[in-house]
């Protein structure tokens, strides 16, 4: 049976990702942890074991480690794209410090270790469409250059001392249930909430700027999917790409329009965010997923936009 830590749990993929868990391995074997214990997160706080671990603190992951007799280290904490450009050292800090106390832990006790990779790994040398599996990774972002690290740091963990070591490269991910945190794609997100509250909604992306996403729903699916997948089929491990669906501004607000067709669109573009978006490519290449663990997102941005919609106007009470 997986006994479970998730770092990171109150975050925008940790809130959907505890609770799938919990559904599957029972609520005791999922042992959710971040920061603090922050108000508005009670299911994931009182549904099962919650404990507070700042991934800086190596001995913090450790003891919550043997506490819960731990052997699968799902590890999500981290300072994403825009918030890291603001705070370099801070993202540099707790993307590569953290991921090294997670393996180290992860060493010592015979842990399993999922943590996500990004398509901020790439860069503006990377072919922009249908990127490769393998290519030339050289970001610009400091959130970028810690994927990358971590992409290596975590193969190395694997091939030097065995840890079983699994990730994918996450394209923007968009859920009706939890706000995201500081990344570029977060327009993706904001522009349902706007368009079901005001009818219009401006984005800091530029028009025509195309990016890879996925709904949250194909991405929880991709973390379970890869952690039971069998690990003498993986050839790539740590940074598989996956994708769902490529989209700009103008595409996301037509498939909003078939359902509200009032629906208003401008700009006021975000300088920082709009020259990270245009460094990441426009589509990604999943072959490499398909073939070694089945990846099959369910999700392209017709039904997304339909299930958005329909979910945020329950949770919005409209």
């Amino acid at each position: 049976m997986r006994k479970v830590l998730i770092t990171g749990s109150l975050g925008q993929i940790g809130t959907e990702l505890t609770m799938k868990l919990r559904e599957l391995y029972g609520n005791n074997n999922v042992v959710a942890s971040d920061l603090v214990a922050k108000e508005g997160f009670e299911e994931i706080i009182q549904s099962g074991p919650f404990e507070v671990v700042d991934v800086i603190n190596a001995n913090q992951i450790a003891e919550v480690v043997k506490k819960h007799n731990i052997n699968t280290i799902v590890h999500l904490a981290a300072i994403l794209s825009a918030v890291g450009e603001q705070k370099p050292q801070l993202a540099w800090n707790v993307n590569m410090n953290g991921l090294y106390n997670v393996l180290e832990v992860a060493r010592e006790e015979g842990c399993s270790v999922f943590t996500p990779s990004s398509i901020a790994a790439f860069g503006d040398s990377t072919p922009k469409d249908n990127t490769p599996q393998d290519t030339i990774q050289r970001p610009n972002t400091m959130y970028g250059v810690t994927k990358v690290a971590g992409e290596l740091l975590c193969d190395y963990y694997f091939h030097r001392f065995g840890v079983d070591t699994r990730g994918v490269r996450f394209p923007g991910l968009i859920s009706y249930k939890a706000l995201p945190g500081g990344g570029t794609t977060d327009y993706a997100v904001h522009i349902y909430y706007e368009a079901l509250k005001n009818k219009k909604y401006t984005s800091f992306i530029a028009k025509g700027t195309k990016m890879d996403m996925m709904y949250m729903p194909d991405a929880i699916n991709a973390i379970i999917q890869l952690m039971e997948a069998d690990g003498s089929k993986l050839k790539h491990r740590n940074a598989f790409n996956i994708a769902a669906m490529s989209f700009d501004p103008e595409e996301i607000a037509a498939a909003i329009r078939k359902y509200i067709p009032e629906f208003e669109l401008d700009y006021d573009v975000d300088p920082v965010r709009q020259a990270i978006a245009e460094s990441w490519p426009n589509s990604l290449d999943d072959s490499a997923a398909r073939e070694e663990w089945g990846w099959n997102p369910k999700y392209d941005l017709d039904a997304m936009t339909k299930d958005m919609l329909e979910k945020l106007r329950i949770k919005l009470g409209l």
